[in-house]
């Protein structure tokens, strides 16, 4: 069975489970408009919008939160969803970072974090990202995530499915 909630560390990052107390933390960095300015939920930075997908990351579990373990701040979020057995798959999605950690090592960091976790327990890890959303394409193109088609997601918005398998190059 795939472990959703993983207690993740590297050098620069550490990746725990998210829980209710880390609201405040994790909005303080969520309400930039510029986080969410390419992504479909543009306004993700309202404080109303951002409780809605905070709590639906406690609900469905997978909701992980990104520490700099230099100061010791919440920096970011990132998910783990879908996680389907027969077809030896689960999607890494529902990532942000605050603005002063994008750029490269922070977001590959945290990608190889998660990939590592997940290829223990699956083959493939899909990325089902934005269409209007260049940064987080090529960020993931930049870890090894090769472009497959495009899906709806649950909430029919369309997007962009990039793939990485294990034993692909790229991190």
């Amino acid at each position: 069975m795939f472990d959703f909630q993983p207690n993740l560390k590297g050098e620069l990052l550490e990746l725990r489970p998210m829980t209710g107390a880390d609201f405040d933390a994790l909005y303080a960095v969520a309400s930039d408009p510029l986080i969410w300015e390419q992504h479909p939920a543009r306004d993700r930075h309202e404080e109303n919008q951002f409780r809605m997908f905070f709590d639906e990351g406690l609900e469905l579990g997978g909701a992980l939160v990104v520490i700099d373990l230099k100061t010791g701040r919440i920096i970011g979020s990132s998910r783990y969803r879908g996680y389907d057995e027969t077809v030896s798959e689960v999607e890494i999605g529902w990532s942000f970072l605050a603005r002063p950690y994008w750029g490269g090592v922070y977001n590959r960091e945290m990608k190889r974090l998660m990939l590592e976790h997940a290829f223990k327990f699956v083959r493939t890890v899909v990325f089902l990202i934005g269409l209007e959303n260049i940064r987080s394409q090529k960020a993931v193109a930049k870890i090894g995530g090769v472009r497959l088609a495009n899906r709806f997601n649950s909430k029919g918005v369309e997007g962009v499915v990039y793939a990485i398998t294990r034993g692909d190059p790229g991190l």
